[in-house]
């Protein structure tokens, strides 16, 4: 297999840091439901080190944060190559899009679970 021709080592790196600079940028721009999230998130990640009491409970309640913005993300871009390819509606369309919003609400859930049982632990 052959590699890609381009941009190879640190010039690589650099470029693909542009990209994913201007891939958060576009979603902030374009998706609402990125925005609630990240904005979520920026309460809750330093809460998260307020809240956990351990490394671990810390860590615990940050993965699943990150993980929420990472599934939008994917989410979000699945949605844009849809409709790039055509805005009719396909039944397979329809299944790609919800599939990647099942896929953001099962990344809610298991937010809402592990924040649940830490703050349970703490409190209760």
């Amino acid at each position: 297999m052959m590699n890609k021709p381009g941009r190879s080592g640190f010039m690589r790196i650099i470029h693909a840091t542009g990209y994913s600079q201007k891939g958060l940028r576009a979603a902030w721009q374009h998706e609402e439901a990125f925005r609630q999230e990240a904005i979520l998130a920026a309460i809750l990640l330093p809460t998260a080190f307020w809240l956990g009491q351990t490394a671990l409970e810390r860590i615990a309640l940050i993965i699943p944060v990150f993980l929420v913005v990472i599934v939008e993300l994917v989410n979000s871009a699945i949605e844009a190559a849809i409709d790039r390819i055509s805005m009719d509606r396909h039944p397979l369309s329809g299944q790609a899009k919800d599939i990647g919003s099942a896929a953001v609400l099962m990344s809610l859930l298991l937010c809402a679970v592990s924040w649940g049982l830490i703050i349970q632990q703490r409190f209760f």
